[in-house]
């Protein structure tokens, strides 16, 4: 992971399509945004209040030591400077039921409720599938918090639900430079033909 992570940084960068940042953009929670959507998808994000009177500060979580066995489970998931790579879950051809359950698997309800409950306080607890790597067993939402994260899930009317930024935006200049198709803002007007099979496979690879 270290190694992709250095080589596409190291090549996007001298071209002038990648500038490094102290910052991601999508996690500033400045509250001057026109749009305050992006404030609570911003929290949505990284774990923290976006409406009430705690507002910017940490989701209250209870955790638990991690065993040996939880640091084993981590051991194929990579993540270096906003790259991640998981290589702990493989299927092979002939293994179609391993498939269908990965497929499954991936197109999950965002919450499930048979883990969600109310604690004494009138706060929203949720349990959390598998502990996370730090220990974090539950999350603790205040309930006026728990739907602003809720709305933080809700798609905006007529948007695709795979959304691209930066350099892979639609609009970007760069687009061109980085994808295999070849297509973006910066492609110059060509009249239409008509793709071979193998530029077809490699616009969709």
């Amino acid at each position: 992971m270290h190694t992709i992570s250095q080589r596409v940084a190291g090549f996007l960068e001298p071209e002038g399509i990648l500038e490094r940042d102290e910052e991601n953009s999508c996690l500033n929670l400045d509250d001057t945004d026109e749009d305050p959507m992006q404030q609570v998808l911003g929290c949505s994000v990284c774990y923290r209040i976006a409406v009430g009177p705690q507002q910017g500060r940490k989701v209250f979580t209870l955790q638990r030591i991690p065993s040996w066995e939880d640091n084993d489970r981590f051991a194929q998931v990579a993540k270096v400077s906003g790259f991640s790579l998981h290589a702990g879950v493989a299927a092979q051809a002939w293994e179609r039921q391993k498939l269908e359950r990965l497929c499954r698997y991936i197109s999950r309800p965002a919450v499930s409720e048979k883990r969600l409950s109310l604690t004494p306080s009138g706060n929203i607890r949720y349990q959390l599938k598998t502990p996370h790597r730090d220990g974090t067993t539950h999350v603790i939402f205040e309930p006026l918090d728990f739907i602003a994260k809720l709305a933080a899930l809700v798609p905006k009317p007529r948007v695709n639900l795979t959304r691209f930024h930066g350099v892979f935006a639609p609009n970007s200049k760069h687009r061109v430079d980085v994808t295999p198709a070849k297509h973006g803002k910066g492609r110059p007007h060509e009249e239409h033909e008509e793709k071979t099979p193998e530029q077809r496979h490699q616009a969709m690879t």
